[in-house]
């Protein structure tokens, strides 16, 4: 991926399922996918330059799932190859507001979607706060959104 690239939206991320993604019918197990997305949401603020890790130690700051509300809608199974997408994102102070999409590599129609609100946290209380605006603006740059 070039700088130019670089979270632009929307910000794909391939997944190959796994005999232990599956359940035994060799479909993928339903809260699976929420690992697919979560993969999908950490690998594109990495293209942003914001790993997680360095912005607990830096910041004492880290990202906690608020809600998620996800709509499965068709079967995936065993050597599917899917594109995990993050179509959109809304930069709130203290949140992020994520519509997602799963797709079977080379198709149109969703596997699955979600709406994931994500909030910032203290890491050592846990308790929500305003993200940094350092971090707040690259956010809003690559999104060219705000939401309150």
């Amino acid at each position: 991926m070039n700088a130019e690239s670089a979270g632009r939206l929307p910000f794909s991320w391939p997944v190959r399922v796994y005999w232990e993604d599956t359940d035994a019918g060799g479909v993928v197990y339903h809260a699976n996918y929420l690992c697919f997305f979560e993969r999908c949401r950490s690998e594109w603020l990495r293209s942003l330059g914001i790993a997680q890790e360095r912005f607990r130690h830096e910041f004492d700051r880290v990202f906690a799932i608020r809600s998620m509300h996800t709509d499965y809608r068709r079967a995936s199974r065993l050597d599917d190859q899917l594109v995990v997408r993050v179509d959109e994102v809304r930069v709130g102070l203290a949140s992020l507001d994520f519509r997602q999409s799963i797709l079977r590599q080379g198709e149109d129609e969703s596997i699955a979607t979600a709406q994931v609100r994500v909030g910032c946290l203290v890491a050592s209380s846990f308790k929500p706060t305003r993200m940094p605006d350092s971090l707040r603006q690259i956010l809003l740059q690559a999104t060219e959104s705000g939401a309150d």
